[in-house]
């Protein structure tokens, strides 16, 4: 059987599982993170330009949330879309 590579987040979680770190939620708790999740996945394609220096600095934002650059562009986008 081959051998499943796990990215360092995924052990991390594997790690976390055997030790028993999560807790049990309730149907209601555990619908709303799936809709959640749910409502983060990408179904479309965007390119824009914009000006280097925010770029850098949505970077060092991003690292700073220890996410991606663009997950945290994602999201920003989500949160302005989902207020307006």
């Amino acid at each position: 059987m081959k051998e499943i590579k796990l990215t360092k987040e995924e052990k991390e979680i594997e790690n976390e599982l055997i030790k028993g770190s999560y807790l049990n939620v309730s149907k209601s708790e555990f619908e709303d993170i799936a809709e959640s999740i749910a409502s983060k996945k990408r179904n479309a394609i965007l390119n824009i330009r914009v000006n280097k220096d925010d770029i850098e600095r949505i970077k060092k934002l991003a690292k700073k949330f220890g996410v991606g650059y663009q997950t945290l562009i994602s999201e920003l986008i989500h949160r302005a879309a989902k207020n307006s």
